[in-house]
C-alpha cells in the first residue's frame, strides 16, 4: 500500500457509510428543506457530520454510529439553521428550522420525545409544542 497505513476502523467506517449514507442524506434533505434533486446544502451538512463521526470513530466502540452521525447532523443543522429558514420547496419547507428538527427526529426517525429533547437541549414540553405546531402547519398546507 505504498507505505501508507490504513487507519484502524476505516473499513468498518466505510461499511457504515455504505449502508447508512442514503438514509442520512434523506434526513439532511428534510432538515434543509431541499426538494429532490437539489441536495447541495444537505450533502454539505452530511459530509461535515460524517467527518466528525470518522474523527470520533475510535471512541464509538459499542455506541450506535448511525445515532452518533444523526446527532452530529442535527447539531450542525442547528448551528446553521438561519441558512435554511427560507422556503426551498422541500416537503418540510413550510416549517421553521427548529420545528423541522423536531419532526425529523420524532416522526421520520422515531426518536422518543425525551431523547429528542435531550439531544436538542430543550424541555420535553417545548418539543411537544414544536411538534404540535409543525403538524398543524403541515396539515393546513395539505388541506390548502
Amino acid at each position: 500500500m505504498n507505505g501508507h497505513q490504513i487507519r484502524p476502523g476505516y473499513r468498518e467506517f466505510e461499511a457504515f457509510v455504505a449502508g447508512a449514507a442514503g438514509r442520512l442524506l434523506h434526513v439532511a434533505m428534510l432538515l434543509t428543506a431541499e426538494p429532490e434533486g437539489e441536495s447541495a446544502a444537505a450533502r454539505q451538512l452530511l459530509a461535515g457530520a460524517l467527518a466528525r463521526t470518522f474523527a470520533d470513530w475510535p471512541r464509538l466502540r459499542g455506541d450506535d454510529p448511525y445515532d452518533h452521525t444523526r446527532q452530529e447532523l442535527c447539531a450542525a443543522f442547528a448551528r446553521t439553521a438561519w441558512r435554511h429558514h427560507r422556503s426551498r420547496g422541500g416537503p418540510l419547507s413550510r416549517l421553521r428550522p427548529q420545528q423541522r428538527l423536531v419532526i425529523v427526529l420524532t416522526v421520520y426517525e422515531g426518536v422518543a420525545e425525551g431523547q429528542a429533547a435531550a439531544q436538542l437541549g430543550l424541555p420535553v414540553e417545548r418539543v411537544r409544542a414544536l411538534r404540535g405546531r409543525a403538524i398543524a402547519t403541515l396539515r393546513s398546507a395539505a388541506a390548502a
